[in-house]
């Protein structure tokens, strides 16, 4: 069964201190989620002096890339619902002693983005949010013409036997996976309210990279 928001943000407060570790840990199945990180950061073709918005920032993995390509004029934000992440994204920032970052404790579904956004990216969070539709068409209506939504996340993979699927969302329960989030299919309110530029599956089908531009 899908987790609530209070269920989410206990979750996830549980799993910070090791979250990055988590991460890595991925790549022992060949999981390769910092080249899909970048992938989605080259895709929203930022420049110099944008704002960007990181939804569901976690511990801060994007921000490196983020700042990087909005350089020192630009601003990133990073949104996430749980203080335990945030307090790991902090620290990441206060290390890199990064000036233009801004880290806001929110749920997604009722964040007020700023208008005029030069992208916004969401990187294995969105689905996890039930409203993540109107999530979509409130981050395309604030951004700039050709600003770009860029969203990694999990999906169903078409043509892998039943029982490997089943296995696949057990494996990843600890993070709030379950078949339920099978259903939500963002990229199609991507295609929706945005130009879409890119969709493209990812490691057979169980990730995908879904972009779309500011018509």
């Amino acid at each position: 069964m899908a987790l609530s928001t209070q269920e989410t943000r206990d979750l996830y407060g549980r799993r910070a201190a090791r979250y990055d570790l988590a991460v890595r840990l991925y790549g022992l199945v060949g999981m390769r989620l910092d080249r899909y990180r970048r992938r989605a950061v080259n895709a929203l073709a930022l420049r110099p002096g944008d704002i960007v918005v990181d939804l569901g920032c976690g511990t801060g993995l994007n921000l490196p890339l983020l700042v990087q390509a909005v350089g020192p004029a630009g601003h990133v934000i990073g949104v996430d619902l749980t203080d335990a992440m945030l307090d790991q994204a902090r620290r990441r920032v206060e290390d890199a002693g990064w000036p233009n970052v801004e880290l806001v404790q929110s749920d997604m579904a009722s964040y007020e983005f700023p208008d005029g956004l030069g992208g916004v990216l969401s990187t294995l969070a969105l689905t996890l949010a039930p409203e993540y539709d109107a999530i979509v068409r409130r981050a395309a209506r604030a951004l700039r013409p050709e600003g770009r939504l860029a969203v990694v996340d999990l999906k169903r993979p078409d043509g892998w036997p039943e029982p490997i699927v089943r296995f696949a969302a057990w494996l990843n329960r600890p993070y709030g996976v379950s078949l339920d989030l099978a259903d939500r299919h963002p990229w199609e309110s991507i295609r929706s309210a945005l130009h879409e530029v890119v969709f493209q599956e990812l490691y057979g089908g169980m990730l995908y990279l879904g972009v779309g531009e500011a018509r």
